[in-house]
């Protein structure tokens, strides 16, 4: 049974995976370069999702970009469930409806009641990938393919995605707040005061939550708008790391290729979504 292993880096590949996860309260967030689907068939899963809490309720099938800073910080019962992960270009490949992509692109959390079938899917999925034998995985993505192109039609034309929970920690306020201005200058003082506590309290707090600094989140959601940006638009590397936030391009790419070891044009090549002719 898997657990979150909070030394793995920043970004290490999961690749196509199908296992059973046992439900653990993460000490930090994680960040991988997949499509991540969540089977919950008993209990629920409570995320913080770029600075947002989700729940994933039993019977319900979610599905979200893994690049967004993510963290299960509760949830009710010890069932396991299902995680999928599908490299991301894998999954720019499926020809889902191109607003659906972008939705999932845009750090929302796609969630849709379970099929009768899918704990049956999911545990073939498993054994298949289990087997190493390359026609499984072959079909593993095949049937991955089907089942999100199923997500997409349910979703599409519906808001979708999981709403915050009104209910919202001194904690949850600081990370929501950098969430909603990360790409403006943000300072600890400035994110103190509009949470309304002190500025070391703050920092304490968030660290102690989080496991890491209000700074490093902020980089976070900086590099994953900018990932979102050299994916879906022709816009220049300048404008992109000045939308995003960062202050001059040389700290943006210093950020980026720490975080994604590759510089942001060789990460654009190997992702680029092709716009239709």
């Amino acid at each position: 049974m898997r657990r979150f292993d909070s030394s793995r880096p920043d970004f290490s590949p999961y690749g196509i995976t199908c296992e059973k996860w046992s439900p653990t309260r993460m000490p930090r967030p994680d960040r991988h370069n997949e499509i991540e689907i969540n089977l919950v068939h008993s209990g629920s899963i409570s995320y913080l999702l770029g600075g947002r809490r989700v729940v994933v309720e039993s019977g319900r099938l979610a599905v979200f970009w893994a690049a967004i800073p993510h963290q299960i910080v509760g949830f009710e019962g010890a069932a396991p469930y299902f995680v999928v992960t599908l490299p991301l270009s894998n999954f720019l490949d499926l020809g889902l409806e191109r607003s659906v992509v972008t939705r999932i692109l845009h750090g929302e959390l796609l969630d849709v009641a379970a099929d009768p079938l899918d704990p049956s899917k999911f545990g073939q999925w498993e054994r298949d990938i289990e087997s190493g034998h390359q026609s499984s995985e072959y079909a593993v993505c095949l049937e991955v393919q089907a089942r999100l192109l199923r997500v997409a039609r349910d979703v599409a034309s519906t808001h979708g995605g999981s709403p915050p929970s009104a209910k919202l920690s001194r904690a949850d306020e600081l990370a929501c707040h950098i969430t909603k201005n990360y790409q403006g200058p943000l300072t600890a003082s400035s994110i103190a005061e509009a949470v309304g506590v002190h500025q070391n309290y703050a920092m304490n707090l968030f660290q102690e939550a989080f496991g890491m600094t209000m700074t490093s989140f902020i980089t976070q959601h900086r590099i994953s708008h900018a990932q979102r940006m050299l994916v879906t638009t022709d816009e220049r590397i300048l404008g992109i790391a000045l939308e995003a936030g960062f202050q001059s391009l040389s700290r943006f790419n210093e950020a980026f290729k720490a975080a994604c070891k590759c510089s942001p044009r060789d990460y654009r090549k190997a992702h680029r979504i092709e716009r239709p002719s």
